[in-house]
């Protein structure tokens, strides 16, 4: 079932347009924790030697980590890094390791599916809120789980979509036993 010689072309595009896209996350989350590190010093510097802590960091450096763990788990999802065991289907015979993965890459879309939905459904409750001490929209907060959401649901089709033509590329899944 892994016959990647010669990919559809749509295969091709949708693998490009994907790895653009979690390119783009892993720069956002890179420097999601680069801004985070430097404020956290600021945050250090202002504490312990201007004796004058910046109340500011705190709300913002939870803005950033929604950022790194959302944009970060999407892009698991893509690369096939997320948290995941595979024990047990890697020792099962072929054909239900590749029910295993079909129904894996199913609850991932549909997971990324309902996050994005509830996740549109919070970030709109919470928009016109502000964040204290930062007078941001709380909708900042949960923007990045819709996000992810959708990332998650569309990686995970693309899974399945090269799965079923056959040109599943993920090593663990299928190629095994």
């Amino acid at each position: 079932m892994h016959n990647s010689q010669n990919p559809p072309t749509f295969l091709r595009m949708m693998d490009r347009v994907f790895d653009f896209i979690a390119r783009i996350c892993t720069i956002i989350a890179g420097t999601a924790i680069v801004v985070m590190t430097v404020i956290f010093a600021w945050l250090v510097f202002g504490r312990y030697v201007l004796n004058d802590t910046p109340t500011w960091v705190e709300q913002v450096s939870l803005l950033l980590m929604m950022v790194m763990a959302f944009f970060g788990a999407a892009v698991g999802i893509h690369e096939h890094t997320h948290l995941s065991v595979v024990v047990f289907r890697n020792i099962v015979p072929t054909r239900i390791r590749i029910v295993f993965v079909v129904v894996t890459d199913f609850l991932l879309a549909g997971f990324g599916g309902m996050m994005f939905w509830y996740g549109i459904e919070l970030t709109r409750f919470k928009w016109s809120a502000l964040i204290p001490l930062i007078q941001v929209s709380e909708g900042l907060r949960s923007l990045p789980l819709t996000i992810c959401g959708a990332l998650i649901f569309l990686f995970s089709t693309g899974h399945l979509f090269r799965l079923f033509m056959g040109q599943d590329k993920r090593q663990d899944n299928i190629d095994q036993g």
